[in-house]
């Protein structure tokens, strides 16, 4: 197994659910908006959720499901620092989360599209650790913290769940910690590609065609390699003819090949 694949098969392998910079706009979160349908009725339950619930448990899950939230592309739904009170679930549209060093230096820690968790690096701390902004137009859920504690009291397949979306979150840092110190550049580009095709997939999305909702400078700073390097790369993965790129449209037409590299 090659280091691409190796990389990609790590992060996919965690529960979809679990698998999971400052804004450019200094506008306040817009507020909590009421939910327009229930856990229990949404499209990605199976996704975000175990599957052993009971009736009786999804009703006691779509009532801790407090709310749902709008946040507009360029908008953060946290900030560092920030209180923590809740985690999130991405229902529409993708986010970013970012981290400023010391030095004021940015770095995008990770992507998070439709079914994945946001906010769950605020439970060691009681505080947010990063900023999450969205890339596009998106909605969240808005899950209590505290009301899916006592959720998780009475309900093991919630328990183990959660420990799952703990788990996850661990996988991943480590997956990315391997990326950064053994992979090439174009390796590093071509796990990339192999997680969000993969995801999609589960989303019942094309893993083979997909917009990218980030800049090439955002899966850069996510990568660890400069603007010019990762536009390099995708020009390299094209003419091995591997992929096929239109903007912010990619097309991957070998994906074994891709998976190879």
């Amino acid at each position: 197994m090659t280091s691409a694949t190796a990389c990609a098969s790590a992060a996919s392998n965690v529960a979809p659910f679990t698998y999971m910079a400052h804004a450019a706009s200094m506008n306040s979160p817009p507020p909590a908006t009421r939910p327009d349908t229930n856990c229990s009725a949404c499209s990605l339950h199976s996704i975000c959720m175990p599957a052993q619930l009971s009736a009786t448990e999804l009703a006691r899950l779509d009532a801790i499901v407090c709310s749902t939230r709008l946040v507009r592309r360029g908008e953060t739904l946290y900030r560092a620092g920030d209180a923590f009170k809740s985690i999130y679930a991405v229902r529409v549209g993708c986010f970013k989360t970012v981290i400023t060093h010391r030095d004021g230096h940015e770095q995008v820690t990770g992507f998070h599209i439709a079914g994945e968790p946001l906010g769950l690096d605020g439970v060691c701390s009681d505080e947010q650790n990063c900023d999450a902004i969205a890339l596009e137009d998106s909605k969240v859920c808005v899950i209590p913290f505290d009301l899916l504690e006592d959720l998780c009291h009475d309900v093991k397949a919630m328990q183990q769940h959660v420990h799952r979306m703990m788990s996850g979150e661990i996988v991943r840092e480590s997956g990315l910690m391997t990326m950064l110190g053994t992979m090439t550049a174009q390796q590093r580009v071509a796990a990339f590609l192999i997680n969000l095709s993969s995801r999609m997939k589960m989303r019942g999305y094309s893993a083979a065609q997909f917009n990218l909702r980030m800049t090439r400078e955002e899966i850069g700073s996510y990568l660890g390699l400069k603007l010019e390097t990762v536009s390099r790369m995708f020009s390299k993965l094209q003419k091995a003819g591997v992929i096929d790129t239109n903007g912010k449209q990619v097309h991957i037409l070998d994906s074994e090949k891709l998976a190879g590299v």
